[in-house]
């Protein structure tokens, strides 16, 4: 039966695709719709009388009357949602409070209702439509695929709200298509081990011959999951061989018991990888599952340091963004493979930009999606149905181009995430770019690297870590390091 339903699923993303292309003309028209859609649902919530939601008419008044935000305005409220007190930000009630990374700071919550989570899951299904009509071009088409995230809740408010990372909540609201669009069980997903989970997940996606992509918030996870592949392929095709799970495994032992009733044994397929293993001396992902047609996970930023070593394991196969996204919203979604501009996600949240010359004026003038310019960066703001209005996330895009009416965005680089030694402000971007470049130059493979700055100098100094790809070694450091200043 699931196998009936991923073409179903996939008509009814290329649908919703063809919905979202036609709306991507009336721009304006589009967001003005969704801001006061979602002012009238909220304008009887605490924040919403406060900032007099329902006096406001024009999208002009808007933005002179509700004042940019940052997260710390919305703490106080926050406090209260996780009580369990209702229409506090939000129309509907919360189900679930997304937990961010806090890659520039003390993590955040984020709210989620059953509103937002549809918001999630129309813009992701958007994005599948686009990727089937890519693959298609390709002459290949979308399969199963692999994803190694955990759906454990992280724990639960005082008012008894779930809370956890963006992921988790995805999956855990949305369980009922985890079988349809993956190659693995969903009990594998509540495996609390990580390496358990991404050993077990790899098992079962082993044993599907035609699996067609794997999936990751992250070109590092993805990374991790190749490592894993080759680390482990001996005793993963044994499991294959015997249907068997390995027993020094950490598992729970209900889910272990789940997972082997739905695991049986496939000599065939163990003799095959076999084979593989020994001609080439590794199993990877694309010598794994020859029809392997994507690999889907974050693009812009830092991703293009890690997409390097992608060809090692995945050969052309093409890369996929699906979504440009964070905890606090749906922010693009990517319009084809192997592509870092996405569409800005016209249905997902109401959309202004701060340009470069305002960022440090205290009320900064905005621009509308239709009134940004391509080659120019912006610091973005967002109003969403998480109750957060004109939110200041950080974010540093770059319009790149338009898709009709709608702005091509990347992302470059979170606000916070960025160093001055002599005010010369190195973000992100600066330091992936030059670590590119040095990786090209000396014929390395860095697995990872990171960036400070001394404490006893002043000025102060950059003392950079790197972390080697297995079998690779530095001879002359020093001249790495003169190339990395000469960069």
């Amino acid at each position: 039966m699931t196998n009936l339903l991923l073409p179903l699923f996939t008509k009814i993303a290329k649908y919703s695709k063809e919905r979202f292309v036609a709306k991507t003309i009336q721009v304006d028209a589009v967001q003005e719709k969704f801001l006061f859609n979602l002012l009238r649902a909220h304008q009887d919530t605490q924040l919403g009388r406060v900032d007099g939601l329902s006096e406001v008419r024009k999208i002009d008044q808007f933005r002179d009357r509700i004042p940019i935000r940052p997260y710390s305005s919305y703490e106080p409220y926050l406090e209260k949602i996780t009580q369990g007190e209702n229409h506090i930000l939000t129309a509907q009630k919360v189900i679930y409070m997304t937990l961010t990374s806090g890659s520039t700071g003390k993590q955040k919550l984020i709210p989620t209702t059953k509103k937002s989570q549809s918001i999630v899951r129309n813009a992701s299904l958007v994005s599948m439509g686009f990727l089937a009509e890519a693959l298609a071009k390709r002459g290949q088409k979308f399969g199963k695929l692999l994803v190694t995230n955990s759906v454990q809740q992280w724990g639960r408010t005082p008012g008894g709200i779930d809370y956890g990372p963006s992921s988790a909540g995805v999956l855990r609201l949305d369980k009922r298509l985890f079988a349809q669009l993956f190659a693995h069980p969903y009990e594998t997903a509540k495996l609390k081990d990580s390496l358990t989970r991404h050993y077990v997940a790899l098992l079962f996606a082993l044993g599907n011959w035609e699996m067609g992509g794997t999936i990751a918030n992250f070109p590092m996870l993805i990374l991790r999951t190749c490592n894993y592949l080759s680390q482990y392929a001996e005793s993963l095709i044994a499991d294959i061989a015997q249907g068997s799970i390995t027993p020094w495994l950490e598992m729970e032992p209900e889910l272990r018991s789940q997972l082997e009733r739905q695991w049986t044994a496939n000599p065939v397929r163990a003799r095959e990888l076999q084979e593989i293993l020994q001609s080439h001396g590794k199993l990877t992902p694309k010598l794994a599952w020859p029809n392997l047609a994507v690999v889907a996970t974050a693009r812009g930023g830092t991703s293009d340091f890690y997409f390097q070593r992608f060809p090692e394991y995945f050969g052309d196969t093409a890369i996929f963004g699906v979504v440009f996204s964070s905890a606090e919203g749906m922010f693009g979604i990517y319009p084809d493979v192997n592509t870092d501009g996405s569409i800005l996600a016209i249905e997902s949240g109401f959309f202004e930009f701060i340009p470069e010359d305002q960022w440090g004026v205290e009320h900064p003038q905005t621009l509308l999606a239709t009134e940004v310019q391509v080659g120019q960066r912006y610091r973005i703001l967002t109003t969403t149905y998480s109750g957060f209005y004109r939110y200041d996330i950080g974010d540093v895009i770059e319009v790149v181009g338009f898709y009709q009416q709608a702005p091509l965005i990347v992302f470059r680089y979170r606000q916070g995430g960025q160093m001055s030694s002599t005010t010369e402000k190195t973000n992100e971007h600066h330091v992936t770019r030059v670590l590119q470049t040095l990786q090209g130059e000396f014929h390395l493979q860095l697995e990872d690297f990171c960036i400070t700055l001394s404490e006893r100098d002043f000025p102060a100094r950059y003392l950079i870590n790197i972390e080697l790809a297995d079998g690779d070694t530095l001879s002359d450091p020093k001249h790495y390091w003169k190339g990395a200043i000469a960069c």
